[in-house]
């Protein structure tokens, strides 16, 4: 049996295929995979300007995400309140986060993620946990979720949205 555990995070903000991608990734390559949406009020309160879109909520976010988890036995999802975990400039305290993570993951051997950049942090958060990068270049789904907060395609319901 596998005994390998793995992580993968994010705000899923708004959720989108590339981040089913990774999921799909993690749970055929680990025995266990621990998902975890981060959710802070200040990030839902400013991208939610209006009730036209609801696939944004929280709440849709979640059932999207226990939807999606379901359909592999061995993840499991949470969902973590970061409101409070900010830095000064009003940047996400991802070193604040860390204690956090491993309340719902206290061993992995793999951290998942699309970003090189996150090496670094997650050397120093997971140092047990090899960064396993799942589509840096962005060629099976050429998206993300900070490129469709800038473009406002989530207003459009784009063909990436879940």
């Amino acid at each position: 049996m596998n005994e390998t555990v793995g992580f993968y995070g994010g705000k899923f903000l708004p959720m989108h295929k590339g981040h089913l991608y990774c999921i799909d990734t993690a749970a055929r390559q680990c025995g266990h995979v621990v998902v975890l949406m981060f959710i802070n009020g200040d990030d839902e309160l400013r991208i939610l300007r209006t009730d036209r879109d609801k696939t944004l909520s929280v709440e849709s976010r979640t059932e999207q995400l226990k939807r999606v988890c379901s359909l592999y036995p061995n993840t499991e999802f949470h969902v973590v309140d970061v409101l409070n975990l900010k830095l000064p400039d009003g940047t996400e305290d991802w070193d604040a986060e860390t204690p956090l993570v491993r309340k719902y993951v206290p061993r992995m051997d793999f951290v998942y993620s699309s970003e090189p950049s996150y090496g670094e942090y997650f050397s120093r958060a997971y140092p047990e946990a090899r960064h396993i990068i799942v589509d840096a270049e962005r060629k099976t789904y050429p998206i993300s979720s900070t490129m469709i907060r800038a473009m406002k395609i989530f207003e459009e319901k784009e063909k990436w949205m879940v």
